[in-house]
């Protein structure tokens, strides 16, 4: 039983939305609302009836005109909770394939102001092949993660989780806006957190794969694989002053650390 700390910082969860008409109100129900200030949903151009149910749900809706990507649609995520006031924000996917109801685990390191960043991680909850990831997902995640955390010098046990928490200092410090509006946002935003040295911690969650969860197929996840790939030669070049890139650009207001 998690104890709802004493707190002064806004909590927001922001759900970036494509076809989640069938599973929107069964992720909205696991949310702990006590722990939470506002919940925003940005709809991504979808072709069922998400917008009109989420308003029907009193959440705040912003949409997208045209279908711009899922990077574009965390952009806008972030762009509109930072506009709200918000000191932590919550990446919840409306799919239901990650259990919000590990809020409370994701939100009290950051309001004891303990880190930066809390991810949750497939890998350490144990069980993702039981939990129905693909062995071929499985073994890509691996090998990626090895290369990420040879690249970082850091140690996580997962980059590709979409159950993520992000204080205010941290969306502030990087320039978010500057990077891909493709699925590769997650890492290149993990990048911009360790140019910026930025403290990421992670819990366990659990792996679940079921029809209605949105998920990318083999030629996505290999285009999104070599992404990955480019954006830890970028980072290195960046970082050894090779070479100058946009996306590790600093933000009005930041200073990048090159120490």
């Amino acid at each position: 039983m998690n104890e709802k700390p004493k707190r002064t910082k806004k909590v927001i969860v922001v759900m970036p939305a494509y076809n989640a008409e069938k599973t929107l109100e069964r992720t909205l129900n696991d949310i702990p609302r006590d722990w939470v200030d506002e919940i925003l949903l940005v709809d991504d151009c979808s072709s069922d009836g998400t917008v009109a149910l989420a308003k029907t749900l009193g959440l705040r809706v912003f949409i997208h005109d045209k279908n711009m990507g899922y990077g574009a649609n965390q952009k806008t995520c972030y762009a509109e909770a930072l506009k709200l006031g918000g000191d932590i924000m919550i990446m919840v996917h409306p799919d239901h394939q990650y259990d919000p109801r590990v809020i409370p685990q994701l939100v009290t390191p950051l309001l004891n102001e303990e880190c930066d960043a809390v991810f949750g991680s497939r890998m350490l909850g144990g069980h993702p092949l039981e939990g129905g990831m693909p062995k071929w997902k499985y073994l890509a995640n691996i090998f990626l993660t090895a290369l990420e955390n040879a690249t970082f010098y850091m140690y996580l046990t997962e980059y590709h989780s979409g159950l993520r928490a992000y204080s205010r200092r941290y969306l502030e410090t990087v320039n978010f806006p500057a990077i891909s509006d493709d699925f590769v946002f997650d890492s290149e935003i993990i990048a911009q957190g360790v140019l910026h040295k930025m403290r990421i911690r992670e819990i366990p969650i659990e792996t679940r794969y079921f029809p209605e969860a949105s998920q990318i197929g083999l030629g996505r996840s290999i285009v999104y694989g070599l992404s990955i790939l480019k954006t830890l030669v970028k980072f290195k070049l960046h970082k050894k002053r090779l070479m100058k890139f946009a996306m590790f650009s600093d933000p009005a207001g930041s200073r990048t650390d090159k120490g």
